[in-house]
């Protein structure tokens, strides 16, 4: 067979069977049976087709490849046949298809008619059955011999999303000058495919032809010698597609350039520049005609030719949920994605919508022998297999692969820090994190992090901080194992675990220096720069909320390390922010990490002293840790760990930490083990008076008034809690937080004495005074007394249904399953309603 038959009927029997899954496949069934019928002796084809479509449909939907290709050779080979014996026949078919099924014919169109196409009118031939098409012939060649230019390459997956940057494209290049729009993301976000799509779309807009450079391509070729050897190859390329082809083409770049403009004058054409690395790779190809464009995809920042204003950046990010289930279902069928939803969404977040990713994803669901979704979202679930996991045929990761290039063609500097972020234990961090990573100033990181942020490995991201994605930070991790030295890992997590360990330390002693606390943190903090004592530094809760994700990740990657000595001094300062906002889980894991690590870094000290300051430590951990198992109703568990923790406190010899776990056990005891609650309060007190601790003993004054009350001595317990609101506000650093609390508990009293009016006046200015020192959780539980002491007298007005859902919005803002118990109540004010 001819080489241009065999094209034909190649690029035919494509469009053929898109046709056969198409939409389209029903309206243009019957013009297409008439066609055929020249290759059947004027036999019906009609049932045939359709018998066609039926099983190009269940071979597509099922993934079966193998069908998908029988089917297209079988029209490959028929269509062989037709043209041969008639060649007036390719262009009739092209006719029939542009008219009627545009989307699903262009390549085979454009193949017809010489590689443009501008649209459905072709005229020259008469298609059977009396219907006539206009068929445009193929574009004469010039006197050189050229032919009008057509190098994008198509397509060849189906494309879906990227809406809305089509549009910035057509925005762009869409004006009367020269427009230039740079398609900029991470490898293997998608920017090629983008801008072939785009290319496809807009052909009609550019009627001398559109040029294609592959710059990846060309590095390759290019002497290490000549640097701007891509440059000059590429414009010997486009001249030679334009007219005057290869005539006199100039040695110099520069001269190339000038040529180029020259020739490009009086035409329209667009130039796609494909993995773009220097604005000068843009600059010497941008023509002169008005209306052209230039539309190029690069990995990394182009910088240099936005500030011209003549270009405008278009990122391509990773897709979203519904982006990247559009793309399973493009893959791998509705009814596949559709009958595992959930494993779909879950596969669609391990791959970070990364589209290479989920390529590869769906390639192994369609020929993996029947694995399922939930089977492969399982299996990715382990991030140290994962790239292995998207790779098909033991090959090498498509993701590894598309991010080699950017990754070889950095800095030796910049190219450690890149494999250093991918031990991270979070993928969001500020520069600070990464200069104790790499072990170099802030400064020099953020300088570096320049670098990678302009290879599109990095990206930044609100507050000056910096998001590295997790595919790529799998890969930057696979090139440390692979580059760093074996102790590097255990290095920089010691790096980063002590830098967060300074900056938690600091940010608890900005909220509250008279807090108790075991570890010894001077020599640490001495030297360390205070962030939140610098005028217009962050608050210190809200820089912990912040970093509560990659905190726990330290917590987690030190204990990994065996880094006893820095994981529970962290915990430790890390309860700050869990006292002021419950968010229970991550409270628990914390403190359970640093109780346990406590526990290891007393075994393995080998002084008495260090000894008894571990201990302490695992002693006043344990204590703590009972606050958020009692709020998780692990009632059992909170009343083991405070037993262990009075018995580690007793041990360690210290008197502060001894007063302190009796104060939580008391807490404990006051509602579960009522008859013992008093007396252990009481020993609380004695201890920290001996202690010469104030604040110890105004928090045993507070809870042992809490215990009188519950114990039924109203009196007792107002008297009691009387003199802890006096000794909180003789306190050398006063504690309003603590103050409000205890002036809640005086509102509590005087509700039980029936004394309303004074307990809805301690209530509300316990709530304002709590909500204003940041303890919402302590607001919502005086909220919830307020609304019911104000329920008792008023009845269920609007004004105790706002402090009930007030008190709601707290406690389902920290995941606290008292959020349910109000929502019962406010359903109590609907039956109210007529």
């Amino acid at each position: 067979m001819e080489p241009e038959l065999a094209a034909l009927a190649t690029s035919g029997a494509t469009a053929f069977v898109e046709l056969l899954v198409s939409e389209a496949f029903e309206r243009v069934r019957r013009p297409v049976a008439r066609f055929l019928r020249r290759g059947s002796g004027g036999a019906p084809v009609d049932g045939e087709l359709q018998e066609e479509s039926r099983e190009a449909l269940r071979a597509r939907e099922t993934g079966d490849e193998v069908a998908l290709a029988d089917v297209r050779q079988r029209w490959q080979e028929r269509l062989a046949v037709i043209f041969r014996d008639d060649p007036g026949a390719p262009a009739e078919l092209a006719g029939l298809l542009a008219e009627l099924a545009p989307d699903t014919s262009r390549g085979f169109v454009s193949l017809v008619s010489g590689g443009v196409n501008h649209g459905p009118a072709f005229q020259g031939s008469h298609i059977h059955g009396g219907i006539v098409f206009n068929v445009r012939p193929a574009a004469a060649p010039e006197p050189d011999g050229r032919v009008r230019p057509d190098q994008v390459p198509p397509v060849t997956v189906p494309f879906s999303n990227r809406r809305a940057e089509l549009t910035a494209l057509d925005t762009a290049l869409g004006g009367t000058g020269v427009g230039v729009g740079v398609l900029e993301g991470l490898p293997g976000v998608g920017k090629t495919a983008t801008a072939r799509r785009w290319a496809e779309l807009a052909r009609e807009r550019f009627p001398d032809g559109q040029l294609y450079v592959d710059f990846a391509a060309l590095r390759d070729q290019a002497a290490p010698s000549a640097p701007a050897g891509d440059v000059s190859e590429a414009l010997a390329m486009c001249l030679k597609s334009l007219p005057g082809g290869d005539r006199d083409i100039p040695a110099s770049v520069a001269a190339r350039t000038n040529l180029f403009r020259s020739r490009s004058a009086e035409l329209r054409i667009l130039l796609v520049l494909d993995d773009v690395t220097a604005a000068s790779q843009v600059r010497a190809l941008i023509p002169k005609g008005a209306g052209s464009a230039v539309l190029v995809t690069s990995q990394g920042r182009l910088a240099e030719l936005f500030l011209d204003g003549g270009a405008r950046p278009i990122p391509v990010g990773p897709l979203d949920a519904h982006g990247g289930l559009a793309l399973l279902r493009d893959r791998c069928g509705e009814q596949a994605v559709e009958a595992e939803r959930e494993a779909a969404e879950r596969l669609v977040e391990l791959c970070g919508g990364l589209p290479v990713a989920l390529q590869v994803a769906a390639a192994r669901l369609v020929t993996g022998g029947g694995l399922t979704l939930a089977e492969l979202a399982a299996e990715l679930e382990e991030e140290a297999g994962r790239l292995a996991g998207l790779s098909l045929f033991g090959e090498e990761s498509p993701v590894s692969v598309a991010l080699g290039p950017s990754y070889r063609l950095l800095p030796p500097e910049a190219a450690r820090l890149y494999r250093l972020l991918g031990w991270l234990p979070s993928s969001d961090f500020d520069a600070g994190v990464a200069a104790a990573a790499a072990g170099v100033d802030a400064a020099a990181a953020k300088r570096l992090l320049g670098v990678l942020v302009k290879a599109s490995l990095v990206e930044t991201v609100r507050g000056g901080r910096y998001h590295v994605h997790d595919l790529v930070r799998l890969h930057a991790r696979e090139r440390a194992v692979e580059e760093e030295p074996g102790s590097a890992y255990a290095e920089l997590t010691e790096r980063v675990a002590r830098h967060y360990l300074a900056l938690a330390a600091l940010a608890d002693r900005a909220v509250r220096r008279d807090r108790l606390r075991v570890a010894r943190l001077d020599e640490l903090l001495r030297d360390a720069d205070d962030p939140f004592a610098a005028p217009g530094g962050p608050a210190p809760l809200e820089w912990l909320d912040t970093e509560r994700a990659a905190i726990l990740a330290v917590l987690r990657a030190a204990t990994a390390h065996e880094l006893y000595s820095l994981v529970w001094p962290l915990a430790e300062a890390f309860t700050v922010l869990f006292l002021h906002h419950r968010y229970l889980g991550a409270w628990k894991e914390s403190l359970e990490l640093g109780a346990d690590a406590a526990a290891r870094a007393a075994e393995r000290a080998t002084t008495a002293e260090d000894v008894a300051l571990a201990t302490a430590g695992e002693a006043r951990l344990r204590s703590l840790l009972s606050r958020p198992l009692l709020d998780l109703l692990d009632t059992g568990g909170a009343g083991r760990e405070l037993r262990r923790a009075e018995a580690l406190a007793a041990v360690s010899g210290d008197l502060h930490v001894h007063a302190s776990v009796l104060e939580f056990l008391g807490r404990y005891q006051t509602p579960f083990e009522l008859s013992g609650a008093v007396d252990t309060l009481r020993r609380c007190l004695e201890l920290n008076e001996r202690a010469g601790d104030p604040r110890g003993a105004a928090l045993a004054l507070f809870f042992l008034g809490r215990a009188q009350h519950v114990d039924g001595d109203a009196a007792g317990a107002m008297a009691t809690l009387h003199r802890a609101r006096d000794a909180f506000a003789a306190l050398a650093e006063p504690d309003p937080r603590m103050a409000a609390r205890v002036g809640a508990g005086i509102g509590a009293v005087h509700a039980r004495l029936g004394e309303t009016d004074d307990a809805v006046r301690e209530l509300r200015a316990a709530v304002r005074a709590l909500e204003e020192n940041d303890a919402e959780h302590y607001a919502a539980q005086a909220l919830e007394l307020l609304a019911r002491v104000t329920e008792s007298v008023e009845g269920r007005t609007e004004q105790v249904r706002g402090y009930v859902r007030r008190a709601r919005e707290i406690y389902a803002a920290v995941g606290n399953d008292q959020a349910q118990a109000m929502d019962r109540w406010l359903d109590t004010f609907e039956d109210d309603t007529p």
